[in-house]
Parts: C-alpha cells; sequence; structure tokens
C-alpha cells in the first residue's frame, strides 16, 4: 500500500479498519514528537528528528537494538503502529526501533551514535521498507496503556502520567474505565494523574515551574510515590481522590506546595538544589521530617535534610541506635585486641573514658527501671 492510498483511506474514514500488515519506506515515517517520554528531556518545539534520535539513542537504549537488528534484521511480527497525521506518517509505537534502523541506514548522520557496526547492502535494502499497522491514538490507547504503563515495557511514572492524562482529557475517557482497560488492580492510574494535577496546579499558583527545575532530568517518581506518604499529603492538605477535583491542595497551602516542590526538585532561578537527592533514602526522610514543626523549621532556615531528619526522629529512636552502634563498635574493638592494641596509654585512657560513661549510664538506666545493677569489675 502506497502513500497515496492511505491518505485517500484516511480522508474517506476507513483507516481505523486497515488492521493488516503493511510495508512503507523507513525515510517516510516520522517521530512521534507527542511521545510521552520525550517531556523529561529538554527537548523543544524546535528540536528536529536528529535531537529526538539523540535522546533515544543516550537515555533508551536504543544501541542495544542497533546491534540486535544488525544482527538479526528487523523482528517483522512486532510491526510499528503509526497513525497518519497532518499529512506524515507519524510512529506513536516503535519509535526506538525506528531510530535504529535510521543508525543503520545512514550512520554518517547520526555523529553521536558511535561503533555502530557495517551492514551489508543486502541487509540494508530489506531495511528500507519496515511493516507497519496504520491506527490512530484513539484507536491504540488500549494496548499502549497496558504495554507501557501496567505491561513488560514500562514507561517512567512521568511518561505514564502524561499518557494516562492524554486519554483522559483528549478522549474524554474516565480514569476507572482506562484501569480496568489496562488491567490495574492497584489504582496506578489514579495515582498518576493525581500526581500531574498537583504539578499542573503548582505551576497555575505560581510555586514550581518544571523549566526550573535543578536538574534536566525530571525525577516525577519522587512526587508520585511522595503523595501516598502521610506526612508530605498532610503538609499540603491534600485532599482524598476526585477525578473532577483539579486544585486537590487547598488554596491557603499554596506556600507549603511550592517549599515542597523546592525541596524535591529545586530551582535554578533560586539557585538551590534539592534536597531529594535520590529516592531513597531522602524521600522518607523528607516525610519524616514533614510530620514534625521543629523539624521543618530547621529545613526552612536552611539546614541539611539529614540535621533535619534528626530532629523529627523520637529520642527513644536515637537512644537505642545509638546504644547499638556502641555495642558493635566495642564488640569489633574487643575481637581485634590481640592485634590491634600495642600498650598505648592514651588508648588505655580512652578505653578507661569509654567503661566509665557506659557504667554511667548502665547506673542510670538501672535506677530508672528499677533493676539490680550489675558491678564494675574493679
Amino acid at each position: 500500500m502506497n502513500g497515496g492510498q492511505v491518505k485517500r483511506l484516511h480522508q474517506t474514514g476507513r483507516i481505523n479498519r486497515v488492521t493488516s500488515v503493511q510495508t512503507v519506506a523507513a525515510t517516510d515515517l516520522g517521530f512521534d514528537f507527542q511521545n510521552p517520554r520525550l517531556p523529561e528531556f529538554e527537548l523543544t518545539g524546535s528540536s528536529t528528528e536528529s535531537d529526538v534520535v539523540r535522546v533515544l539513542w543516550d537515555a533508551m537504549d536504543v544501541r542495544e537494538l542497533v546491534l540486535s537488528i544488525a544482527a538479526s534484521g528487523f523482528f517483522g511480527h512486532e510491526p510499528l503502529i503509526v497513525a497518519t497525521e497532518r499529512g506524515r506518517y507519524v510512529v506513536i509505537e516503535g519509535n526506538r526501533r525506528l531510530a535504529a534502523v535510521r543508525i543503520l541506514l545512514d550512520p554518517e548522520s547520526f555523529e553521536f551514535a558511535t561503533d555502530i557496526p557495517e551492514i551489508t547492502a543486502e541487509a540494508k535494502k530489506a531495511l528500507n521498507k519496515l511493516p507497519v499497522l496504520f491506527s490512530t491514538r484513539e484507536d491504540s490507547w488500549r494496548h499502549l496503556g497496558f504495554k507501557h504503563i501496567n505491561g513488560p515495557a514500562k514507561w517512567s511514572s512521568y511518561a505514564k502520567a502524561r499518557y494516562v492524562a492524554e486519554i483522559c482529557k483528549g478522549f474524554s475517557i474516565p480514569l476507572d474505565i482506562i484501569a480496568k482497560q489496562i488491567g490495574d488492580t492497584h489504582r496506578t492510574v489514579q495515582r498518576l494523574y493525581r500526581s500531574l494535577i498537583v504539578i499542573e496546579q503548582a505551576e497555575r499558583m505560581n510555586v514550581f515551574s518544571r523549566d526550573d527545575r535543578w536538574r534536566n532530568h525530571f525525577s516525577f517518581s519522587h512526587l508520585y510515590t511522595g503523595l501516598d506518604y502521610s506526612g508530605i499529603s498532610t503538609f499540603i492538605g491534600l485532599r482524598d481522590y476526585s477525578f473532577e477535583d483539579t486544585e486537590p491542595v487547598p488554596a491557603d497551602r499554596k506556600t507549603e506546595l511550592g517549599e515542597l516542590f523546592l525541596w524535591m526538585y529545586g530551582s535554578k532561578r533560586q539557585n538551590q538544589p534539592p534536597v531529594v537527592e535520590a529516592q531513597n533514602p531522602h524521600l522518607r526522610q523528607l516525610d519524616s521530617v514533614l510530620s514534625s514543626r521543629e523539624a521543618i523549621a530547621a529545613l526552612r532556615d536552611g539546614n541539611d535534610l539529614s540535621v533535619a531528619f534528626e530532629l523529627s526522629r523520637p529520642t527513644s529512636t536515637i537512644f537505642e541506635e545509638s546504644l547499638l552502634a556502641s555495642k558493635r563498635h566495642l564488640q569489633k574493638a574487643h575481637s581485634m585486641f590481640s592485634t590491634g592494641y600495642d600498650g598505648s596509654d592514651d588508648l588505655l585512657t580512652i578505653a578507661d573514658t569509654v567503661a566509665d560513661l557506659a557504667y554511667d549510664l548502665y547506673e542510670q538506666m538501672s535506677r530508672r527501671g528499677g533493676r539490680r545493677k550489675r558491678r564494675r569489675a574493679s
């Protein structure tokens, strides 16, 4: 089927009923600039297809596909899914595979793609036309939603959230229907959508901008995960989920919402890096901090997250951890005594101080607990 035939089918409205696999020249297929994965990277409205291929190469393991296709050819049993939009053939599923083929066919045009294996003229001829299924975004969302949100080829949480929002808003599909169609039984769809709505609300309130975040990569999973934590959700007054609620954070928590995003994502404009460097353990630490007024004050004063976190923790927990750590260190020192102690008087003095501290602590604990005291050896 040639381009003119497909165009005529599109114009007559019968393209959605074309279900057999067709072949289209690889150079006639365009990358999907609406791909939900791309907004995580710094692509703009003036970005080119080469820019898209660079992102796919750098961040999405296209190299693996290049090596696989060079060795074994293009797997024809999994055709690309293509939509005809504004006179273009847009690949809405299979952009990584298309990028790999383009690189193999013309490696000189993609100087950033290094160590590309050479393929024979016969192999290039086989890649000149690729198998495709023509569809539309609306008709294919169930398949793509299952595959990339709840299935074996999952996107990042940010890409998932954008895709859920596109389906929900663009095609007027309720969230519960989306969840049912893709087999989501863990409220993933609702949680993804809620997180994106919170971001949009923060941007409308002018307390956050995705373009102002400290790092190029957008760690959307920090928010997606953190909104389920009681300390974080209570801090911003997050209301229970409702599909109709486009402002789940009360207006009087505007300041707190801005602070949360600043601590999670930082700000280039304010020259402030985020306090959440990694989800584990920093997100849990931030959640603990936001449950303590004293710890929140410390974080607002510019203290490190670790300092604020210590203030948020119960003294009983810190006491127990300190005692157990002391025991471990003493056991380690005891096991190394025969080879580690050289008879130094300075080390003996330190050991005597440790013994006094330990005995004094034990006496105090015994008095409070009413237990019989151990006698210290003389």
